[in-house]
């Protein structure tokens, strides 16, 4: 997904990477926010994978995993911003590394919001947290939110 900062409908974009883990969903809330003082147009991604311990014997019984995950990032929308939901919001869910994808759906956009602990746990320390791999090699600003404070009140 490589999209101009400005989408077809001449608004600039703001990218949310969800995992359904409390940082994201608070991400969620600071990119609504960030979208709305900024007039940009949001868009919700989450990333998927196979596992690389799945046999490629078994993946013809597997369905295309988008559809749920899509509808996971839905729902996890609807309880983070319920009737705030801007109307020209776009759910993705794409297949590939979180980090990476991130990057990919970023490009060009306005800012890449990210939370700062997601559902890594010790692969993340391994490999590198996604928020410190966005927030390297985005080609726009990263926003990394910390803790669980909302975002502030627009005046």
């Amino acid at each position: 997904m490589t999209e101009p900062t400005q989408s077809t409908t001449g608004k600039p974009r703001i990218v949310v990477g969800v995992d359904g883990s409390p940082g994201s969903k608070n991400a969620v809330r600071w990119a609504a926010r960030m979208a709305t003082m900024t007039g940009a147009r949001l868009d919700v991604v989450a990333a998927w994978q196979y596992s690389a311990l799945l046999g490629f014997n078994l993946l013809p019984e597997f369905e295309f995993p988008g559809s749920d995950i899509e509808r996971s990032l839905e729902e996890t929308v609807d309880e983070v911003l319920g009737a705030e939901r801007p109307a020209d919001l776009r759910v993705k869910a794409l297949r590939g590394s979180a980090a990476e994808t991130l990057i990919a759906a970023g490009k060009g956009a306005l800012m890449i919001v990210v939370g700062s602990r997601g559902h890594g746990g010790f692969t993340g320390l391994l490999l590198g947290s996604v928020s410190a791999l966005v927030a390297e090699h985005a080609d726009c600003p990263v926003l990394v939110v910390h803790g669980e404070g909302p975002p502030p009140a627009i005046a």
